[in-house]
């Protein structure tokens, strides 16, 4: 693989406004400066009334008061799922699968190859096949294809026969693959959660980050909508008399929770709202394994529930994504609506299998493109490119060097002159707008996502006039690049403290991800009283505190690392160590481990 040199970024000033360090740590191991979330005292006090002082610290941090710790602490499908019909569209989108289900017509469903278009698709192939209409599912292939539905897709389904399309976690930008549909006389509708300025000419675009929807529901993955989807499908053909004309059971959607809540996981949407049911039901459901796909998956991963969101997205998740990053695209959901235990024995197999060349594709590019990254050190992003770079894994090292560096980065894989790329960004930083805007600009051939994540296509010709463009959008970002190298801490524990009650009372705050962190304590004044490397690559510690308390803790891939270095030479002396305390159960014994997130000397 050659690499692909891209011109050095200008320099950004990045500038901090003062603010008091946490425990005076201005310069930590990793060089971050640490600082206390900000709660309302008002808030904390209020809820010390009825909660204790740890989760009213934490509810008060994440803005949460009197009135929602209950639905925050407990959350609950019946309390937290809203009427299906405040989405746009939704009710002229369900009254056409309706009929079609009603007239025995035949429905294509097309899905993303990712988990969340893998699970989309699965939802409704479910649904669709507890009633006897089995739908085609049709995923496109990354690597011939691309993302999306294509015109030659659509020519292939109404070969096929096909009348009704319903897409899944794409369709909002396939404006000729949909003018395509219209023009053979086939119906679409789209069930999508990418932002778009204008609505696709679909028959019904149901997406609450379209510019005509009002529901506010914009948090929400696609597997989330099709989910919303199916409930007011359900309830239409309840109240039409659709399951009593036929003798039929209504499907039970709580069991399809399960695909929603890794969805909502691995698309990184915010746990906020009605996401944290989906995943906290979700959990429930898939630790039963009844799915034949995901028991079969856990069984070659050797995951055991009770399953966690960790167990979601680095367990499950990067399986069934990888085969649509190496292998076959269908693979995700062939897994996903597998009914015997032997084919989805067979697809499981497939997919770690693939899920390993990944890893071994990953580790490759990876190690080139940081070393290109770390060349633009002074740049407030990160661009690389390489030839022969599979577009497979582009948005994963997207992702490793953005945490790595702590800035957005941008990753580009070419072939014969055309590149596929992928984009992860930093709060305060919206990378989808910055994508869109250059596809309008004509920089890019093609580009879209959230403001976290998201995609592009260029040719080689454009890599250069590409950069200048991100440049440019860059301007006036150096608050919140500076604010991403900054630790934000929850609240704070002792060695004493830090207990196996504090971390259940901690965990019963969960689920917890992107919108809803996992709280990061600050436990100031500990003696390391023993630090070594364990597994090659970790660094295992035992901490003293005040009154001989003693706290175990590891920090994960810190050898050789900034903060495994200050770790090792630490032995004897005293430090701040920030981190999330977890409860880890070993040969039948339950005890509490700090996480290590950073460190620093207590003295200056």
């Amino acid at each position: 693989m050659r690499a692909i040199a891209a011109t050095r970024v200008s320099d950004t000033a990045l500038t901090q406004a003062p603010a008091a360090a946490a425990f005076g740590v201005a310069h930590s191991f990793t060089a971050r400066r640490w600082l206390m979330r900000p709660a309302d005292e008002a808030v904390e006090r209020e809820l010390l009334r009825s909660i204790s002082p740890v989760l009213a610290r934490l509810l008060a941090v994440r803005g949460i008061g009197v009135a929602e710790a209950a639905d925050y602490l407990a959350p609950r499908l019946k309390n937290l799922l809203p009427d299906p019909s405040i989405l746009h569209d939704m009710d002229k989108a369900v009254a056409r699968v309706a009929a079609a289900l009603t007239a025995g017509e035949p429905i294509a469903v097309f899905g993303d190859y990712d988990v969340d278009g893998s699970t989309s698709a699965a939802l409704l192939s479910d649904f669709f096949s507890a009633l006897g209409a089995v739908p085609r599912i049709y995923i496109p292939d990354r690597m011939t294809e691309g993302y999306g539905p294509s015109p030659a897709a659509m020519r292939t389904l109404h070969g096929e026969g096909a009348r009704l399309v319903v897409t899944v976690d794409c369709g909002a930008a396939a404006i000729a693959a949909l003018d395509e549909a219209r023009a053979l006389g086939m119906d679409v509708v789209v069930l999508d959660h990418h932002k778009v300025d204008a609505s696709p000419p679909a028959l019904a675009h149901v997406n609450p980050n379209q510019p005509d929807d009002r529901s506010g529901l914009n948090h929400l993955c696609a597997a989330g909508v099709t989910f919303l989807f199916l409930v007011a499908l359900n309830r239409h053909l309840r109240e039409t008399g659709f399951y009593e004309l036929r003798g039929m059971e209504e499907p039970d959607l709580r069991l399809f929770l399960d695909l929603v809540g890794l969805a909502t996981v691995c698309d990184v949407v915010p746990l906020t709202g009605v996401n944290r049911a989906f995943v906290r039901f979700g959990l429930g459901q898939l630790s039963s394994l009844s799915r034949p796909g995901l028991a079969a998956l856990a069984g070659v991963a050797g995951a055991k529930g009770p399953f966690t969101p960790y167990h979601l997205g680095f367990v499950f998740g990067p399986r069934i994504n990888a085969g649509g990053r190496v292998g076959r695209s269908s693979l995700g959901v062939d897994l996903l609506t597998a009914r015997q235990a032997e084919a989805a024995g067979d697809f499981a197999l497939q997919l770690d299998l693939h899920n390993r060349e990944r890893q071994a594709i990953e580790k490759l590019i990876l190690e080139e493109a940081t070393a290109m990254a770390a060349a633009q050190a002074n740049a407030p992003f990160v661009l690389v490119a390489g030839e022969g770079w599979h577009p497979g894994v582009v948005g994963i090292v997207a992702g490793r060097l953005k945490e790595r560096f702590k800035k957005p980065a941008f990753v580009a894989g070419f072939e014969g002159g055309m590149g596929r790329g992928s984009a992860r960004s930093i709060p305060g930083i919206d990378i989808g707008n910055i994508i869109r805007a250059a596809a309008q600009a004509g920089a890019i051939e093609y580009g879209g996502g959230h403001a976290m994540a998201a995609g592009f296509s260029l040719m080689g010709t454009q890599l250069e006039g590409f950069r200048r463009f991100v440049d440019d959008a860059f301007a006036g970002t150096g608050a919140a690049l500076a604010a991403a190298n900054d630790l934000y801490l929850d609240a704070v524990a002792s060695a004493g403290g830090a207990n196996i009650a504090l971390a259940q009372e901690i965990a019963g705050a969960g689920p917890f991800g992107a919108g809803n962190p996992e709280p990061l304590l600050g436990v100031p004044d500990l003696r390391v009283a023993f630090a070594d490397v364990v597994g090659g690559a970790h660094v295992k510690l035992r901490l003293a505190g005040g009154g001989g308390a003693m706290l175990d803790a590891i920090a994960f891939r810190a050898v050789g690392m900034p903060l495994g270095e200050g770790l090792l030479a630490s032995r004897g002396r005293t430090i701040h160590a920030a981190g999330r305390l977890r409860l880890d159960d070993w040969n039948g014994r339950t005890r509490v481990q700090l996480e290590v997130e950073d460190a620093a000397p207590a003295t200056a």
